[in-house]
């Protein structure tokens, strides 16, 4: 989980990410959708543009 919420901070350097960013993290590093929105709550990060309502 370390490395993803590495790829998290590096992708959301302003402290948002986007949906779709989020979505691909989770299938490139083999984890729910759920796992990264955990962590991005954990790094205060905030998901933005949300395709499906979830954020």
């Amino acid at each position: 989980m370390e490395e993803i919420k590495k790829v998290i901070k590096e992708m959301a350097p302003e402290g948002k990410i986007p949906c779709v960013m989020a979505f691909k993290i989770a299938r490139e590093h083999g984890c729910s959708i759920a796992d990264v929105g955990k962590l991005c709550d954990e790094l205060k990060i905030k998901i933005i543009s949300c395709q499906l309502g979830c954020f």
